[in-house]
């Protein structure tokens, strides 16, 4: 195994449901059970789908049913009610919180069969997160440049997670390996701007996990650089640390991967 094979492993939750794809419930089934056949099905890892369309996708799936990650709305109760009925296995969920309250109180209600993802932007909330039994997550752009958020907070966020052993997964814009300047969406006149790439993020990550910063600089690279990290290094980073980050398209970081000459 590369140390690239090893940072990309099962890399790819695949939430092509959401922006700026946003695709129709039975256009994204297909999409990710026809990569689940792929020479590139090792990169693969959860279908994203919101607890509001649980119904849809039930009626949408032919055959077997992918690993799930379940993104909660407002009522954790109903949704944590409707996961319970799905008859197809769902052992992952996603929600949001706004502060140390909000996490403990859902913390308390969540089955400990579910493994949680809080999407958090107060850093501060990292060790909430870790001490009631969750991991985190960050938000890592969107479809607008204002949605990007500054280096230095992706930065504290991993240095966060690392200091208190909090495993995490990222989303949204990160559809491009490495920084770049692209359209932010598939609309002829939508805007363009910065994106980071998966690559930064998690290389990043793995040189938080040694404490051998600082990581900014990581972030900002436009070109691929391994920053003399191991095999084992991005092993254990990946298993235990960064974990995942979620792409509303799995062909196009696959197809940036091939132009770099990377795969």
């Amino acid at each position: 195994m590369s140390p690239l094979h090893a940072l990309l492993e099962n890399l790819i939750d695949y939430a092509g449901l959401f922006p700026p794809s946003a695709l129709p419930m039975a256009r994204a089934v297909e999409n990710y059970q026809r990569y689940q056949q792929s020479a590139e099905a090792w990169m693969l890892g959860r279908f994203v789908v919101p607890v509001s369309r649980l119904d849809e996708f039930e009626a949408t799936l032919t055959g077997p049913a992918p690993l799930t990650s379940a993104l909660m709305g407002t009522d954790l109760d109903a949704d944590l009610a409707r996961i319970a009925r799905c008859p197809f296995p769902i052992d992952t969920i996603e929600m949001k919180a706004a502060d140390a309250a909000q996490i403990e109180s859902a913390m308390s209600r969540v089955p400990r069969h579910l493994t949680t993802y809080i999407e958090i932007a107060d850093v501060a909330l990292i060790p909430v997160i870790q001490t009631a039994g969750a991991r985190a997550k960050i938000r890592t752009g969107g479809v607008t440049p204002e949605a990007f958020p500054p280096a230095a907070h992706i930065a504290r966020f991993l240095e966060g997670c690392a200091a208190n052993n909090t495993p995490f997964k990222a989303t949204a814009g990160l559809h491009h390996p490495l920084r770049c300047y692209r359209p932010l969406t598939y609309s002829a006149d939508g805007p363009s701007g910065w994106m980071y790439g998966f690559l930064n993020v998690f290389i990043a990550a793995a040189v938080a996990r040694k404490g051998e910063g600082p990581l900014e600089p990581v972030l900002m690279e436009e070109t691929f650089d391994e920053h003399r990290l191991t095999i084992d290094d991005f092993v254990t980073t990946r298993r235990e640390f960064a974990i995942s980050f979620g792409s509303c398209s799995f062909e196009e970081p696959i197809a940036d991967l091939r132009e770099l000459g990377l795969l």
